[in-house]
């Protein structure tokens, strides 16, 4: 009964010191939130759409190429304003360590914590650079629903290592960044980010599937 008393008496502190764990009523929480879920959005339906009308290389005078090197652009600077909130969110936001000590009187070993935050943020790092020297900007940027396709399937690392290494690595790069700052709205983020990550990955993996399977079908005709 005294360790339920105990949980109770935590769990009240909790709910009545909510916002000193996460202060959700900071209006550029909630926008780092927004950019969050709108990226993965903007650039699938922006690809698909792409891919289905050719709209943005009409556009683009019929240069693939050039469409997709202004939709990658405006891709990552979408990132980049993204990441920018998200810092400038969490450097506002309660540290959890002090919730901990002041109201729970629980000392955490913030060394640690930081040490492992810094491994996730070059982990990360690596995996998206990784990919990104691998891929090229065409092939990280959808550059097949522009009709850009590169001339084999790359296996070499990252994607040895894991099948996605872009989302992973982006995904470890925003819980990195949660530990560095030791904030439970940096871990809400991040749980968000992998969230959002795999429901994206569950629309483009078919679809991919499905243009190259177009591909594959256009070659075979030619040959015939």
């Amino acid at each position: 009964m005294i360790i339920a008393l105990e949980m109770n008496v935590s769990l009240d502190t909790i709910v009545e010191n909510f916002d000193s764990i996460i202060n959700y009523k900071q209006p550029i929480f909630w926008a780092a939130i927004v950019h969050v879920i709108f990226n993965p959005i903007f650039w699938n339906v922006t690809g698909r759409l792409e891919n289905r009308t050719q709209i943005f290389t009409r556009i683009c005078g019929n240069s693939k190429h050039r469409a997709c090197y202004i939709f990658a652009f405006v891709t990552f600077t979408l990132g980049l304003t993204r990441d920018y909130l998200v810092v400038s969110a969490l450097a506002m936001q309660p540290k959890i360590t002090d919730f901990l000590s002041y109201y729970m009187n629980v000392s955490t070993p913030t060394d640690v914590i930081q040490t492992l935050g810094t491994i996730a943020l070059i982990w990360g790092g690596i995996l998206v650079l990784s990919s990104m020297y691998r891929l090229g900007i065409t092939g990280t940027y959808l550059g097949d629903y522009f009709g850009i396709f590169m001339n084999e399937r790359v296996t070499a690392f990252p994607y040895n290592v894991c099948e996605n290494p872009m989302y992973v690595g982006s995904t470890f790069c925003f819980f990195g960044h949660a530990l560095r700052t030791m904030t439970a709205s940096g871990l809400l983020i991040a749980a968000i980010v992998w969230l959002v990550y795999r429901i994206a990955i569950m629309f483009e993996g078919p679809f991919t599937a499905k243009i190259f399977a177009e591909k594959a079908l256009k070659e075979s005709t030619k040959v015939e």
